[in-house]
């Protein structure tokens, strides 16, 4: 269990360089970007991440450089912000099973006036390959803290299959891509 936690974020990194991880977003049809001035980073009471702190530090700092480079201005001060930034993280272990099997023997032929059986076909499973993976997710929600109203959702997912190297970089990125279909400020 402690190195799925360990491996939990390790989808950010991994996905930020290559085309594992995939982005979806979601936004309201109600949301109008041009109210809002300020946000802050929301942690709801508690709750407890599966991350080390320094990976809960470096999501924040990619939220707050993302959130910044749309025009937005940070407040540490949750009950007065526009729009409250809550970063969830989920991790499960999965695994890929496949089957190898080999075919041998004839089938049958055909020819234009005639079909004739075969020598019968014969097939065995002999090779089975399992691969363990993680399956990690942060997923991004921006609410409109006065309304208390989810107004956009973006999700990283990607299957994850070691440590990251260079977590200080690999993050940030990741939540960059993550974060590119959030409205700027208006």
């Amino acid at each position: 269990m402690k190195r799925l936690l360990l491996f939990a974020f390790s989808v950010l990194a991994i996905g930020a360089c290559g085309p594992t991880l995939k982005v979806t977003h979601d936004i309201s049809s109600h949301a109008d970007f041009s109210r809002y001035q300020t946000y802050a980073i929301y942690h709801p009471a508690g709750s407890k991440s599966p991350l080390s702190q320094l990976n809960v530090n470096r999501i924040d700092n990619g939220i707050i450089s993302a959130m910044n480079a749309k025009g937005y201005t940070q407040t540490s001060d949750t009950g007065s912000a526009d729009l409250l930034v809550n970063p969830v993280t989920i991790a499960k272990q999965g695994q890929n099973v496949t089957a190898y099997t080999d075919y041998y023997g004839y089938g049958g032929y055909y020819r234009p006036y005639y079909w004739g059986g075969g020598m019968g076909m014969m097939s065995s499973t002999t090779n089975y390959s399992v691969d363990k993976y993680v399956d990690g997710s942060l997923i991004i929600d921006v609410i409109d803290r006065n309304k208390r109203e989810l107004l956009w959702q973006g999700i990283g997912n990607a299957q994850i299959d070691g440590p990251v190297k260079d977590p200080d970089t690999k993050i940030p990125e990741a939540i960059s891509k993550i974060m590119a279909s959030l409205p700027r400020k208006m």
